[in-house]
Formats: structure tokens, C-alpha cells, sequence
């Protein structure tokens, strides 16, 4: 039995999150969590009862926050906002991303503080459990009164509006929901805006792509270790006590993986008595770079860690002080600010790992190895194009690295003067992730030719590891064949994570 994902709007995990997104987890709210929302339900009834003006329940939204709405139009005030809200463009989100979207929007109104009702708030936790992905456009979102447009598509789908994807079919809502025994919903006061007002888009990718970017942080330390011992590097500047003068958590941690990577090396212990004094800086600073990486990588997940443990919708409701408070939590900026630097970070793994790709396959660098990393050059080029890709990547990178949230655009007639662009950040970031991954797949792949041509000379456990795990799946280069085959190889399995999981049962798990 799978245990569900309990939602009680403070204590959710990154882990969690990609538990119930990617592993398929059920979600649930915690008692104490159902019995909040009841009691700002309740909270919104008594406001309504009591003909306050309260923004978004009473008024309307944005530049009409001025204009009165009567009692009997407030439940139409609702509907008539997430269908005008809905205007987003481009290809949809993937599933998980939308799933993610739905879990995450749960645990914000499961704090207490939006006035959703029990019963909507079911219905959309129902979603994720049935497996009915709203269909989501990736674009139109500025993050700044939240992901408007996206959690707009999103809200479609309760009110049996809008398509859904079930079971790899896109299907009208009410269609979709009926397939799982489900039935649409008509919002009351103030739901429309609980659900639509957050920064759940731009947070769901974050989280996807934290999770994504821890396991490739180590594998660019593995690869790092690969290149190093096939073109005959030292591991000397890697050591605890080198780097306990300087001691940045993610530099140190990167360290003592490549120490523990290098480990018991032939190779490494083949040219202990040699004249060379240092290595490129590719190699030789890795721990700096790819920890300084780590750092900005640990500084996203805090960051986003608080964020999927916020209220992000306005107003917000008070029911213990019988308060309603407007104010900005739905603003993207501190999202934005941690995915455009994580974004940074991760180009900058790539850019060092192309650096370690030139270094393997030009004769001027590898001490010894061949042009290319081709066994009968000019016959064939064996992996010079690949080089070419990585490249591309990395350029394409710098592109994509140039920070969103810097941007803003004035939107709803200049009430909402400043926004963060926090989802463009964040489908920068996935982009340049998937960059990553293919980068450090050539690297791995070329590291594992030199390797060979290193004649039977024994690497360290951990590029020992990874060399035999790829072989499994790509041969050695003897001639010429499609490169882009043995790229592709290798970079599902460092997107499955079948190559970091070959490296850590050898090494023990790496930091």
C-alpha cells in the first residue's frame, strides 16, 4: 500500500511533493488541516451574511476592485473569473508539472486562510488521486498576481470547463471528470480567486527541477572524476585539508566525492611520480566551481521550500481575529530570483563539463590519447561532432541564463506595476536542465572511450562503476557509427538514474 501525501499546508517536502507527482501517491488532507479550512469557510459566510465589502468576495478584481458585486452575483463573479482568467498560449505543461501544480495549490488552502470550501478542495485533491492532468498552456503567466493564467486553466477542470488529459487522452472536462466518477463543482464566494491566485506554476517546475538537479550534481562530479583519471590528472587538489581553508559547504562536499570517486586508481597511482605540476582549471577546480553550483542549488531549495509551505492568494482570512488582510504574498519575485540563479548555476556545470570534453577528445590536452578518441583517425572522426553538440548546449545555455525576473511589464492597467516573470524563470529552467543532462551525458560517454584507450589501466571505483554501466549499453567506438545514438543511450540513464544508482553502489552514497 502506497502511504498518501498529507497536506496540512506547513509541513510539505520537496520530496513529497515529487512523491505524490512522480510515484503516483496519493494526496490527503490531515484532520487538523480540514478543520481549518472549515473554520475560514465559515469565516467568508459570516463576512457575506454580514454585507461587508471585502476584496475579490464582495467586489471585483484587479482594476475593478472598486466596483461593487451584489449578493446574488458573487458566486457568478467567481465562475466568470476563472473563465476570463483562462487565456494562456503555447504547447501545454506535462503532466507531472500540472499534477505537481494541483498538489501544491491544495497544501496552500489547506493552511486555513483562503475560505475554499471542503467540498472543491476534495474535488481538486481528487484530480491528482484519478489521475486527471488539466490541460495547462505554458504560457501567459507574468508571476506576479500570481500564476494567474496557468492556475486558471487549472480551475477549469472543477468547474467541468476547459479539456483534461485521462489516461493519454485529451478530453472536455465534464467528459474527463465522468470517466473517473467525478462531477464539476459550482464555486461560491471567493473560491475562483483561492484557487487561482498563487505562485503554483512557476513553484511546480522549481520543485521538478530541484529534484532533477540534485542527482545531477553528483553526476557531475562522476564525470569529472572520469575525465580526470583518463587524461591523467591528480586528485592532490581535492584533498579535506586543501579545502578546509576555504570552507564552502558545496565546494567541500564536491571534493570529497571526487576523492572518494578516485579512490584505489590505477590510473591515478600510474603517474604519481611525474613532472606535472597542475591541472587545467576545468579539472583541478571542479570542487570550486561545481560547489559554488551546489550552494545555489541548496539556496533554491530553501527557498522553495518555504513557498510550497505558504498561502499565496489574497485576500487572506483571519477567522480566529475575524480579520481579512489584502496584501502581496502571490507576488513570484522570491521564486523568480531563485530559479533564474539556480538556472545560472546549472549553465555553469555544463560549461565546465564542455571545457572537460575538449580536453578528452584534442591530442593537445589528453596526454596521450587520440585525436577525437578515434582508434584509426581520418578514417573515422569518432566523437569530434559530439564536442560540436556540447557546445551548442552550452551556448544555447548562456542564452537561457539571462535572468527573467530582471523584466517587468506593467499589466491590469498599471494596478499590478511591477511582476516577476517567475514562470518564465522557471521554464527557462527546465530547459536548461535538460541541457545539463545531455552535456554531462557526452562528457561520460567520451570519458568512457578514453578510458578504454587507456590500456586495461584500472580508474577509481566510481568512474569504474560508471565505465561498466555505460558499456552495458554502448559499445566501444571502433569505427565510426551515429553518434547521436550513443548520446541519446547515455543520457537516459542519467535521466532514469540508472547511472548514478551503478556509481553509489559502488562508492556508497555520494553527498
Amino acid at each position: 500500500m502506497v502511504l498518501p501525501v498529507l497536506l496540512d499546508g506547513q509541513s510539505l517536502t520537496i520530496q513529497e511533493v515529487v512523491r505524490a507527482t512522480l510515484d503516483g501517491a496519493p494526496v490527503a488532507l490531515t484532520p487538523g488541516a480540514r478543520d481549518a479550512v472549515t473554520r475560514a469557510r465559515d469565516h467568508v459566510e459570516r463576512l457575506i451574511s454580514g454585507g461587508q465589502v471585502v476584496y475579490g468576495i464582495t467586489t471585483g478584481f484587479g482594476y475593478f476592485k472598486d466596483r461593487r458585486i451584489g449578493p446574488d452575483a458573487v458566486e457568478q463573479l467567481q465562475q466568470s473569473l476563472v473563465l476570463s482568467h483562462a487565456a494562456g498560449v503555447g504547447e501545454p505543461l506535462a503532466p507531472e508539472v500540472v499534477r505537481a501544480m494541483l498538489v501544491l495549490r491544495a497544501q496552500a488552502l489547506a493552511r486555513g486562510h483562503s475560505g475554499i470550501r471542503l467540498e472543491t478542495l476534495d474535488l481538486l485533491m481528487e484530480l491528482v488521486n484519478r489521475r486527471v492532468h488539466p490541460l495547462v498552456p505554458s504560457q501567459g503567466s507574468v508571476g506576479a498576481s500570481g500564476d494567474l493564467a496557468p492556475l486558471s486553466h487549472m480551475a477549469l477542470a472543477l468547474i467541468g470547463e476547459g479539456e483534461v488529459e485521462v489516461d493519454g487522452q485529451v478530453l472536455p472536462a465534464r467528459e474527463g471528470l465522468a470517466r473517473r466518477g467525478l462531477e464539476p463543482v459550482r464555486l461560491a464566494a471567493k473560491e475562483g480567486l483561492a484557487l487561482v491566485n498563487g505562485t503554483q506554476a512557476m513553484t511546480a517546475m522549481g520543485c521538478l527541477a530541484v529534484h532533477r538537479v540534485r542527482s545531477l550534481a553528483r553526476l557531475a562530479d562522476v564525470a569529472c572524476a572520469m575525465t580526470l583519471e583518463a587524461t591523467l590528472g591528480s586528485n592532490q587538489s581535492y584533498r579535506d585539508i586543501f579545502h578546509a581553508l576555504r570552507p564552502h559547504p558545496g565546494q567541500q562536499a564536491s571534493a570529497r566525492n571526487l576523492m572518494r570517486l578516485t579512490a584505489q586508481s590505477d590510473l591515478i597511482a600510474s603517474h604519481a611520480t611525474c613532472d606535472r605540476v597542475q591541472d587545467a582549471y576545468s579539472l583541478r577546480c571542479a570542487p570550486q566551481v561545481h560547489g559554488a553550483s551546489r550552494d545555489a542549488l541548496a539556496h533554491a531549495e530553501r527557498v522553495l521550500t518555504i513557498e510550497i509551505n505558504s498561502v499565496t492568494d489574497n485576500p487572506l482570512l483571519f477567522p480566529d481575529s475575524d480579520e481579512v488582510l489584502n496584501g502581496g504574498h502571490f507576488h513570484g519575485q522570491p521564486v523568480a530570483l531563485a530559479l533564474d540563479f539556480l538556472a545560472i548555476a546549472c549553465a555553469e556545470w555544463a560549461s565546465i563539463s564542455e571545457r572537460r570534453i575538449e580536453r578528452l577528445v584534442n591530442a593537445q590536452y589528453s596526454n596521450g590519447l587520440p585525436m577525437f578518441l578515434a582508434e584509426d583517425g581520418g578514417m573515422n572522426s569518432g566523437y569530434m561532432v559530439a564536442q560540436y553538440t556540447a557546445a551548442s548546449l552550452v551556448s544555447e545555455n548562456k542564452v537561457l541564463a539571462h535572468p527573467a525576473c530582471v523584466d517587468s511589464i506593467p499589466t491590469s492597467a498599471g494596478q499590478e506595476d511591477h511582476v516577476s516573470m517567475g514562470t518564465t524563470s522557471a521554464r527557462k529552467l527546465l530547459r536548461v536542465v535538460d541541457n545539463l543532462e545531455k552535456v554531462l551525458a557526452i562528457e561520460i560517454m567520451c570519458a568512457t572511450q578514453a578510458i578504454d584507450l587507456r590500456g586495461g589501466l584500472r580508474p577509481g571505483v566510481g568512474p569504474a562503476a560508471a565505465h561498466a554501466a555505460v558499456r552495458d549499453e554502448v559499445p566501444r567506438l571502433l569505427v565510426d557509427r551515429i553518434v547521436a545514438h550513443d548520446i541519446a543511450a547515455v543520457a537516459r540513464m542519467v535521466r532514469t538514474g540508472g547511472l548514478l544508482e551503478a556509481v553509489e553502489r559502488a562508492t556508497g552514497a555520494l553527498d
